[in-house]
């Protein structure tokens, strides 16, 4: 029986006999009592008992321990009573203990529901069908009967139903849902699309490239349901003291009854009343829920925020993180070239010039010029007699006149006078790529390129050091450009020039200094991201390396990095509030449970310190719950 049920069943039973406790009389009274008790204890205490027998096998104790042996004490010590003739029986204290332990269970699933939500929500998101074209015809489908390959067209306002890449068509699509990212995206055929995203505006169709557990939300499910059901190193803490603390309970319970019946002179059914006070208010319950609550929450929250959070160890890994080391491509910068300043007396003769010579070229800059002269309208001109030269750059015949684009070297080579100096210097100690643009054997400018840091980085890294974190930089480009970007976003601390399998061996030496995490694409990085004492994988899309770190953030977004380093300081320290928490409500319950301030008239009868106990419980799952509320 479910335990609402068996509460539910339980309350009714018990009704009756807290009725008596007001002064009320059932009929045939003590035998009543004795059998609505009965039914309690066995059948809705049963698994109690399970509990305790299995632990015992087991040569151990735990909480169902505790519970049982309180509620027999009470129990049998009635049956005793209702044998002998004597006058006072305690049925409804066994029976109102099991009933309060049982709502505080119940109470519990209730809180934990609310807690780990975050995984039927994120199942909600799914899609159930969608409309798919084969053989020219379109046919609503089943997701789960979608093959990779096939073609699924999308229509405003519906939900998309894989994850996929767009072949025809153009829309913005909302994907908080699944990133956290509030603003739509624009997309374009050769864009990529996830799967339970909405589509706001136009109609495209896409190719699925991505089916069931491939899929990104199905990854998302995947790494959150297995944080949820992990455990945090500080739980071998909870369990080691919920291992030694129950037998002391017992040991603590004994004491108790004889000083008050030995010492004290109570009478037997005084001093066993404090005994079993003393056994059900001291059980740690609450202990036990004080971790894997506030790890639900803590999880469920990031999934919220696109942040995958992959076990109960990263949040301890976060607490004492000294260095925050990031890759610098892709991660710090957009990774992609792109034209910052034009610098010369016509900007468009020079952008013109310059896009007319590249369209030719494969160079890797090539597209960034391109770009520029597209968004400035200026379509690139046929040149001739063009011609590639090696770390140089180009020369070639544009509007029948001689033109170049390229370094230094090759203004001299064409013995072309570089009177844009002092501007090309100066670009070029901001970390910037300059090219040299002349026409008709004269310089007429400069264009500067360069791998632009993303939006809000300088925020982030302001937000880590006042978190106490020191950041760092480390990219295999020149010393120069480095230190130019890192000027930019604030950061001191930069490793240049190191190669891919190099980062790794960084990562270590930084070891040396204190704990490291280290941000990366989770691809390229892999090596440094598994040395590092956290590794954070920064996901792109659909292309998240699941296996690369201990955080994956979904959106491609830095400012999750301080994000989710808040989100795992604040669920650990909520875990060792709930801990602190339930050891101090034991530890001071079970003085006041042995009736130690019995001589100002501060007594708990076994049934009021049953109930406190359950809620003690609730109150930590609720404390949990609060990591919801908390600002991130």
């Amino acid at each position: 029986m479910k335990t609402k049920h068996l509460f539910f069943f339980t309350l009714v039973l018990t009704l009756p006999l807290l009725y008596t406790m007001v002064g009320g009389e059932l009929p045939g009274n003590h035998y009543t009592m004795a059998a609505l008790a009965t039914i309690v204890q066995f059948y809705s205490g049963a698994r109690f008992y399970k509990g305790a027998w299995g632990a015992f096998k087991h040569r151990a104790s735990n909480m169902d321990t505790l519970i049982a042996v309180g509620t027999s004490v009470a129990y049998f010590y009635s049956v005793y009573a209702l044998i002998a003739g004597l006058h006072e029986v305690y049925f409804e204290i066994s029976a109102l203990l099991i009933m309060f332990i049982l709502m505080g269970q119940w109470f519990e699933e209730l809180t934990k529901g609310r807690a780990s939500r975050a995984i039927e929500k994120l199942l909600d998101l799914q899609a159930k069908e969608a409309t798919v074209i084969r053989n020219g015809k379109q046919v609503k489908l089943a997701v789960d009967q979608i093959k990779v390959g096939d073609i699924i067209l999308v229509k405003p306002g519906e939900k998309i139903a894989l994850d996929g890449e767009i072949i025809e068509g153009s829309s913005s699509i909302d994907e908080s849902l699944v990133t956290g990212e509030s603003i739509p995206v624009e997309k374009h055929p050769g864009s990529t699309v996830i799967g339970a995203t909405i589509n706001k505006t136009g109609s495209f169709t896409f190719k699925a490239t991505k089916i069931g557990k491939d899929t990104l939300l199905s990854q998302i499910i995947e790494l959150v349901e297995r944080a949820q059901a992990s455990r945090a190193p500080i739980q071998k803490f909870a369990d080691k003291v919920s291992g030694y603390f129950v037998p002391i309970v017992l040991i603590l319970a004994i004491i108790t009854f004889d000083v008050w019946f030995l010492l004290l002179g109570a009478s037997v059914l005084s001093a066993l009343l404090f005994a079993v006070a003393v056994v059900v208010i001291a059980c740690p319950c609450a202990l036990g829920l004080a971790t894997p609550t506030a790890l639900m929450v803590g999880t469920g929250r990031g999934a919220r925020l696109g942040i995958l959070i992959k076990s109960g160890e990263v949040l301890e890994q976060a607490r004492d993180i000294k260095y925050v080391m990031f890759d610098k491509t892709g991660t710090i910068t957009e990774g992609k070239p792109v034209v910052t300043d034009i610098v010369g007396a016509d900007k468009q003769m020079v952008a013109e010039v310059a896009a007319s010579l590249e369209a030719a070229s494969e160079h890797p800059l090539a597209s960034a010029i391109l770009e520029a002269a597209k968004e400035h309208e200026h379509a690139p001109k046929p040149v001739k007699d063009f011609k590639a030269i090696a770390g140089k750059g180009i020369i070639a015949k544009f509007n029948g006149k001689p033109a170049l684009i390229g370094n230094r070297a090759l203004l001299e080579d064409q013995k072309i006078k570089l009177t844009l100096n002092k501007e090309m210097s100066e670009l070029e100690k901001q970390g910037k790529t300059v090219m040299a643009v002349a026409y008709g054997g004269k310089l007429i400018g400069l264009m500067a390129v360069q791998d632009c840091p993303k939006e809000g980085v300088l925020n982030a890294m302001e937000a880590l050091k006042k978190m106490g974190l020191e950041p760092a930089m480390i990219t295999g480009d020149n010393e120069h450009t480095a230190r130019a970007i890192a000027k930019q976003v604030g950061i001191k601390r930069v490793v240049a020039e190191v190669l891919p399998s190099q980062k790794a061996e960084e990562v270590m030496s930084f070891k040396q200094r204190g704990k490291v995490a280290f941000v990366g694409d989770g691809i390229n990085d892999a090596p440094a991201l598994v040395e590092a004492d956290l590794g954070i994988a920064m996901g792109s899309g659909t292309d998240i390396a699941i296996e690369a770190g201990g955080i994956v953030l979904v959106k491609n977004d830095i400012g999750d990095v301080v994000k989710a380093l808040q989100l795992s300081r604040k669920t650990f320290s909520r875990i060792k509030l709930n801990l602190f928490w339930a050891l101090f409500y034991n530890v001071a319950g079970i003085p006041i449970a042995a009736g130690v301030l019995s001589g100002i008239g501060l007594v708990l009868n076994p049934a009021i310190a049953g109930l406190a106990m359950a809620f003690s419980s609730v109150s930590v799952v609720t404390s949990s719950l609060l990591l919801n509320r908390s600002k991130i």
